[in-house]
Parts: structure tokens; C-alpha cells; sequence
């Protein structure tokens, strides 16, 4: 399938934020992309062009303006800025949800989290409805999941020290508890970041299950 893609600017307050828009030529349900602590690094424009050949219109958000981490304690820096001030973050969030909805009005979304981009996925599904379908890599955040309508599928490491299994499965109980229609699987023997196949932790076969499950998902939860 051919695909297009740009750099966007989203207006967020008083300065703008860029973004990555990756495209079927006809359109497609849009799917926002929220990257792991690193940035918007080359893999993440890679997964916004992989949804793309399936059909989705994604957008991927740049959260350090052009930045990217390459050690732990750089990326924590990195992740301590933009965080600092969780407003601007959620407004930063959804601006890029906003836009997205904007190039379908009256459609619903999905969106994709990785790491500290699935807590920001968690928050925002919570609270926005026109999002119908959330997966989550590696991470997660437990708020309040009564307006929540969006279903969830998530995707979890044995051997992973910034984000348990045993704290993925509380998250999901309170989901559950909320009523709202989630599923997590479990992959053994794989750490954090094992999606990442720019990562020494990336397993290839993990990875390739994991996305075979998000398309199906996607395909049920996401109206073409």
C-alpha cells in the first residue's frame, strides 16, 4: 500500500509541538502514537509507517522538540523536563489526539503507548471518549476508569524492573472493577522494551505475537 507521510505542528498554548503523520493515500481510522521515554526516535516513525500500510492514519508525538535519548540518565533528564509540569504534558497529549480526531470528524481513535507513553495512553483514554481502542506496551497508570470507554489490550514482560507484571495485573483489576473491557497477555523471558528493535532487549518473536494481536484488535475495536 502507499503510504504518505509529514512532519505536523500542533499548537499547544503558546508554542507548537511537532509531530509525526504517516498516512494510507485514501485515509484510515487514526491511531496516535505516544513513543517511549526516548523520543521520537526512527523506530517510532517506523511504527507509524507500519500502521499506515495496514490502513491507519497514525500520528506519532515528538515530545522533546527534535531530541532524542540515547543513554538512561540522558532520556531521564529528557523525560524530567517535559514532565515537570504534567498540564502542559496532557495538553501536549491531547492536541495531538485533537488533530487526529480533526482529520476524521465524528470518528473515533486509538492509541498506542509505549512505556512512559502508555502511562500518557492510560490517562487520556480515561477520559476521552472518542477513543475506542488502547494498547498498551510495558507500562500503565492506575486513575480513575469510571468514564472510561475505550477497550484496552495490553502487552507485558516477565523480566521487567521498571514496570512489574504483578502491577500491570493491579492496573487491570481496577479496569475491571470500572467495567471496562480490558485483556493483558504475559511474555516470558523478554525484559522492557522488547517491541523496540533498535533495543539490545528486542525479541523478535515476542514482538511479532505482540503486533499480530494489536492488528486484530485494531481491526475488531477500530472502524475502518
Amino acid at each position: 500500500m502507499k503510504i504518505k507521510t509529514s512532519a505536523v505542528q500542533l499548537k499547544v498554548n503558546d508554542k507548537w509541538v511537532n509531530a509525526y503523520l504517516a498516512s494510507p493515500s485514501n485515509g484510515g481510522p487514526g491511531i496516535l502514537v505516544l513513543p517511549s521515554w526516548w523520543g521520537l526516535k526512527p523506530f517510532f516513525k517506523q511504527v507509524c509507517d507500519q500502521l499506515a500500510e495496514h490502513g491507519y492514519t497514525a500520528l506519532a508525538l515528538d515530545y522533546y522538540d527534535g531530541r532524542v535519548g540515547s543513554t538512561i540518565e540522558e532520556t531521564q533528564t529528557l523525560q524530567q523536563e517535559v514532565e515537570a509540569d504534567p498540564s502542559a504534558m496532557s495538553a501536549m497529549v491531547k492536541a495531538a489526539k485533537d488533530h487526529l480526531v480533526s482529520l476524521q470528524p465524528g470518528k473515533s481513535i486509538g492509541v498506542l503507548g509505549f512505556s512512559m507513553g502508555t502511562d500518557w495512553a492510560v490517562i487520556t483514554a480515561a477520559k476521552e471518549p472518542d477513543i475506542s481502542a488502547t494498547v498498551l506496551f510495558y507500562g500503565g497508570w492506575s486513575v480513575d476508569f469510571s468514564k472510561m470507554k475505550s477497550k484496552v489490550l495490553g502487552h507485558y514482560a516477565e523480566t521487567d524492573k521498571w514496570y512489574s507484571f504483578d502491577r500491570a495485573q493491579d492496573m487491570e483489576q481496577k479496569m475491571k472493577a470500572a467495567g471496562v473491557d480490558v485483556t493483558i497477555h504475559f511474555y516470558p523471558k523478554v525484559a522492557h522494551w522488547f517491541m523496540e528493535s533498535d533495543r539490545p532487549e528486542y525479541d523478535s518473536a515476542s514482538a511479532q505475537l505482540a503486533w499480530s494481536r494489536t492488528f486484530e484488535f485494531m481491526k475488531k475495536n477500530l472502524a475502518q
